[in-house]
């Protein structure tokens, strides 16, 4: 039933916005502290180097490093983060606007170094690159992300899935708050450039693999870009395109039909995560005239053909009130989703059957997230492959 321009559909818009603001990454605005207590190293739980290439302008607060405005230009970044120890897998552990950076209690940013040239960036990344046996993932955030946010999150991935390989942040300028949907929206339209020249970057860098995780608004972006290398003709960056993860895709049904019948069928099917229960997706249904999301969309069929593995989350647990997450914030799921990262890409007519197994693996492992029996349909683009998982018991 369409919604009609009453007091009562208002209402239902403001309730979720209030909601989604209220879930929207705590204090977000300070990636650096002004200072940082000292920790023994038993209380941090790891290291990582998160490269950034982002649209967003440098904040006038030095301690944002970046802010929701936009940039013409693109700029680069490293930013050396530490996970806590007392770390809980799919949270993230942040401190309060204004305090000093406690290694020991929240995640935090040792330090922020800029590169002047792209160069400078590209010998940096590719250096550890190298290092870290010839594997990127590009992480594109969602919609009212802030920068910190960003980086937090992305940091709490690579953590908690375990990933490897080098961890590179494409932070388009979202204004950070939850009135800022169209502005948002109009900047990561303005980014796919960017985000293509990126993943080139990357590849030039040294990658042999590049994954690439989007989530939410960052999925418009992304598509978008995909879109860009079909039209040139390198849709798999010369073969180096490894999985890719739609997470809670906000994009339009019809606009993502047409972004997939422009790339083409995948030589290798994108990952596609979606959750009926998804109340963010349910605020931006509204926004755009009652017209369904990806990401909540019922009908796992119709984009499977599109060459797509639709894995639906309907039934597992989140760790926000928004369900809008799961993929990173579920412990079982993050750990699952750095296992399928790590697993060879290689993907070809003769080898269905090895996909087959991941596929299967992938059910077998998400059904560990149901608390009470349930179906999860795992919809792949292959007839055959085509897996109905029970719930656990």
């Amino acid at each position: 039933m369409m919604f009609q321009n009453t007091p009562a559909r208002w209402f239902g818009i403001f309730s979720l916005a209030l909601l989604v603001a209220g879930c929207a990454g705590q204090n977000a605005g300070e990636l650096l502290s002004t200072r940082i207590v000292q920790a023994p190293a038993s209380a941090i739980a790891g290291e990582h180097e998160i490269f950034v290439a982002t649209t967003r302008a440098k904040a006038a607060d030095a301690k944002q490093v970046f802010s929701g405005d936009r940039s013409p230009a693109i700029s680069f970044a490293r930013v050396d983060m530490t996970v806590p120890s007392i770390h809980k897998t799919g949270e993230i552990e942040r401190r309060l606007n204004g305090q000093p950076s406690d290694p020991a209690k929240y995640f935090t940013a040792k330090s922020v170094a800029t590169f002047d040239s792209i160069g400078g960036f590209s010998k940096s990344l590719g250096a550890d690159i190298k290092e870290r046996g010839g594997r990127a993932v590009v992480f594109v955030h969602g919609y009212n992300t802030a920068f910190d946010s960003a980086v937090y999150r992305l940091t709490q991935i690579a953590h908690d899935a375990g990933y490897t390989g080098t961890p590179v942040l494409f932070s388009w300028a979202s204004g950070g708050r939850v009135v800022d949907y169209v502005y948002d929206n109009n900047s990561a339209t303005a980014a796919r450039d960017a985000l293509e020249e990126t993943l080139r970057l990357v590849a030039k860098s040294g990658a042999k693999r590049i994954d690439i995780i989007a989530h939410s608004m960052g999925n418009w972006v992304t598509m978008e870009a995909l879109r860009q290398l079909a039209v040139t003709g390198d849709r798999t960056l010369g073969g180096r395109l490894g999985d890719v993860v739609l997470a809670s895709p906000d994009i339009d049904v019809d606009v993502f039909k047409s972004q997939m019948s422009r790339y083409g069928k995948p030589d290798k099917p994108f990952f596609l995560f979606l959750s009926k229960d998804d109340r963010a997706l349910d605020l931006s249904r509204i926004i755009a005239g009652n017209k369904p999301r990806v990401g909540g969309y019922e009908n796992a069929a119709d984009l499977a053909e599109l060459g797509v593995v639709v894995v639906d989350l309907s039934n597992a647990s989140a760790g926000d009130q928004l369900n809008h997450t799961k993929f990173a914030d579920n412990p079982v799921l993050v750990k699952l989703l750095g296992e399928k990262l790590l697993q060879d890409s290689t993907f070809g007519t003769a080898e269905l059957g090895r996909e087959g197994s991941r596929i299967g693996n992938l059910a077998g492992g998400i059904t560990q997230t149901i608390s009470s029996a349930a179906e999860i349909v795992i919809t792949t683009p292959f007839e055959v492959l085509n897996v109905v998982v029970g719930g656990a018991k």
